[in-house]
């Protein structure tokens, strides 16, 4: 279940406007993908853009859509002041695994193009692997690096699958209905 925080783009100017705002770098997708499926008609991530670039405020993002070069008008200006960057996460360069793992995702071979893309624009990009899968996703690791860094990616990272316990049921149903062995 997604929420909506329609006005997160005014909440951010007004806390930006406070007096004795320091500028740190903002990260934008860190717990919920940024380009959520609902940010097509909500454009809530693109509103922050526009308040953060006006205010010359650096951000990092981090996605699995292609739908962040919806937002290159903003982005490409604000890498060339050294304001931007972002990681495309990619788990599997599988497409069959890709869509088992991260059914609503934008294909493996898509996140690629788009890591060309903003490498293209001139937006710092890299690509993070996660989450790496023991048996099941880590084999992948060396490819999707080779092909992340081939479009242009300059930066890695990974992440280890973290299973909260509240998730234990949900993974072991997933295991036994996609990967048994």
């Amino acid at each position: 279940r997604l929420f909506a925080k329609t006005n997160a783009a005014e909440l951010l100017r007004k806390e930006l406007a406070k007096p004795g705002y320091v500028p740190r770098p903002i990260a934008l997708g860190i717990n919920t993908d940024a380009y959520q499926p609902i940010e097509r008609a909500h454009r809530i991530t693109r509103q922050c853009l526009e308040v953060l670039a006006e205010a010359g405020h650096p951000v990092s993002l981090i996605t699995k859509s292609a739908l962040i070069v919806r937002d290159l008008d903003l982005l490409a200006p604000m890498a060339q002041q050294g304001l931007v960057s972002a990681m495309l996460s990619v788990t599997t360069l599988d497409n069959r695994l890709s869509s088992q793992l991260e059914p609503r995702a934008a294909a493996p071979h898509t996140r690629i193009k788009t890591i060309r893309v903003l490498h293209d624009a001139g937006v710092p990009v890299g690509v993070m692997v996660a989450p790496i899968i023991p048996m099941v996703t880590d084999k992948h690791l060396e490819h999707i690096l080779e092909a992340a860094f081939e479009a242009g990616a300059r930066a890695a990272g990974y992440v280890l699958l973290r299973l909260p316990h509240e998730l234990k049921q949900v993974w072991r149903e997933w295991l036994e209905l996609h990967v048994p062995e």
